[in-house]
């Protein structure tokens, strides 16, 4: 446990400190895999993009993957989040290999246990932030007054009461991700998959958006997967992926940088 602290004390990350060394002392006595990525290989055409990339997730963990671009960060997400598909290699989720499943099993998975945050809110401009919130239980079978009451405790949450009835365009840009993240967690998903989530906003927005985060894994022991070129947001997670060419490069390689 000294060891760790020392080497935590050393990543320089502000905020929180002490909370987070008591969580990583737990995890380092117990560590159990929720998500197993093992041995991914991903192809476009003759272009190896994930070169046999190999990851666990523990519940409850909040882990950033950074790097340059075209390392294949979003790729890896867009396969642990099942909207992609490997040429080899394995998903588990508690042990079962999800790449496994047909297309429907898997629509039905994703849609119960995956919550995705885009860099671009993705809202449906059409509809009020409320009906945004409670799509992805309405897609999954839950009864109508169930998603609009399961939404509403969401936005209530997220302190967005008032703009239950605005639709996208009518909100902030800070306002607009927190009905996404909202929306990821409708389902009580077992990980929230987020691609750049802070990437549109600004300072302040930002900082609360990377609060929010930390306050949901707090209060819900909710799993967090965040692409980023965010540094102090990495900075800040239980544990950061390098990654570069296709590959998991731990730790990461003084002479390069998060761009």
């Amino acid at each position: 446990m000294e060891e760790l602290w020392i080497g935590f004390k050393k990543s320089g990350a502000n905020g929180g400190e002490l909370e987070r060394f008591i969580y990583l002392c737990k995890l380092s006595n117990k560590f159990v895999a929720m998500i197993e990525v093992k041995n991914i290989i991903k192809r476009y055409g003759t272009l190896e993009v994930l070169k046999g990339v190999s990851v666990s997730i523990g519940d409850g963990e909040i882990v950033s993957i950074v790097g340059p671009s075209g390392a294949g960060k979003t790729t890896l997400l867009q396969i642990i989040g099942t909207l992609d598909k490997p040429e080899s290699g394995e998903v588990l989720f508690n042990g079962t290999n999800v790449l496994g499943l047909k297309d429907k099993e898997l629509a039905r998975f994703r849609n119960q246990n995956i919550g995705f945050v885009f860099q671009f809110h993705q809202l449906l401009p059409e509809f009020t932030t409320l009906e945004n919130v409670a799509m992805p239980a309405l897609i999954g079978g839950a009864k109508r007054k169930e998603a609009f009451d399961r939404a509403k405790e969401l936005l209530d949450y997220m302190n967005l009461t008032d703009r239950l009835q605005h639709k996208p365009s009518q909100l902030s840009g800070g306002e607009r991700q927190r009905v996404a993240v909202a929306r990821a967690l409708i389902n009580k998903p077992a990980v929230v998959l987020a691609d750049e989530p802070s990437g549109s906003l600004d300072t302040q927005n930002k900082q609360e958006l990377h609060r929010l985060f930390f306050k949901l894994r707090n209060e819900m022991n909710q799993t967090f997967v965040i692409v980023t070129h965010d540094e102090s947001l990495a900075g800040d997670t239980d544990r950061v992926l390098y990654m570069r060419d296709g590959m998991i490069v731990n730790p990461q390689p003084d002479s390069e940088v998060i761009v």
